[in-house]
């Protein structure tokens, strides 16, 4: 059996998939066209709009069935690993404990005019996601969650006032690159406040890349799927490498149950 793969439609390696996009076009059929042409531009063979709704008086959303040639060999990709270890529940309390001899303080936010909590809720709140605690679980971290639209200037503020370990910032609205744009913000406020080098910051959005973090400045980006216990991890694998443990007793702590 080939190891390449081709999308599946009908039948087995047809090559068969569905498109979806907006053009800035009244519904019409010269629209339809327009929707089969850019779709035969695209490489799609025997296109067809299976869906065509208006979106006001000059939009039309479309839905293009088609067929691709093209194949791929997921054995040849490059996929990146997590450059830290998942550590069990006990491990994430014991070495945030004996790094800090105290409760790791993670101020969270919404930040910009995202009003969307519920994946800052998710990583942070007790109940979490998908039978995965939050953040709030851990004995040993303390949570501040400052909710939605929180400015770059309130987050200053409030790793002030409780002396913040960690910074989480979460980005669901990303039109015109909003999520981009709002944690650069975040992180210019903070390092024009002194903080930016003593704080663990993270960012995570469904539209975010792990590979975008060194650009943002940020220490670690969280994208879609990710899991409260992740972050856990992340956190006190972060903790314990600035306290001097080395990446093998880190290691060596992922794999006690």
């Amino acid at each position: 059996m080939s190891a390449l793969l081709r999308p599946y439609g009908d039948a087995t390696g047809d090559g068969r998939v569905q498109l979806s996009f907006t053009l800035p076009i009244a519904s019409s059929e010269r629209a339809r066209q327009a929707a089969l042409e850019l779709a035969r531009k695209m490489g799609f063979a025997e296109p067809q709009v299976v869906h065509m709704k208006e979106m006001g008086p000059d939009f039309s959303f479309f839905i293009v069935y088609g067929a691709t040639a093209h194949s791929v060999d997921p054995a040849g990709l490059t996929v990146a690993e997590p450059d830290f270890p998942l550590l069990p529940s006990p491990e994430i309390n014991r070495i945030i404990r004996d790094s800090l001899k105290r409760q790791l303080v993670v101020v969270g936010a919404c930040t910009g005019t995202d009003a969307h909590t519920l994946g800052l809720d998710a990583i942070l709140s007790m109940k979490g996601f998908a039978g995965d605690k939050g953040l709030e679980y851990w004995q040993e971290m303390r949570i501040v969650n400052m909710g939605a639209q929180v400015s770059p200037g309130e987050i200053v503020a409030a790793v002030d006032e409780h002396a913040a370990d960690a910074v989480l910032v979460s980005q669901v609205v990303t039109q015109r690159d909003a999520h981009i744009f709002h944690l650069q913000e975040v992180h210019a406020a903070l390092t024009e406040a002194g903080l930016r080098d003593r704080l663990i910051l993270v960012g995570g959005g469904p539209r975010f890349s792990p590979d975008q973090a060194p650009a943002l400045g940020f220490d670690r980006i969280f994208g879609r799927g990710t899991k409260p216990s992740e972050v856990a991890s992340y956190l006190a694998w972060k903790v314990g490498r600035r306290a001097g443990l080395s990446e093998a007793d880190l290691t060596r702590a992922a794999t006690l149950a």
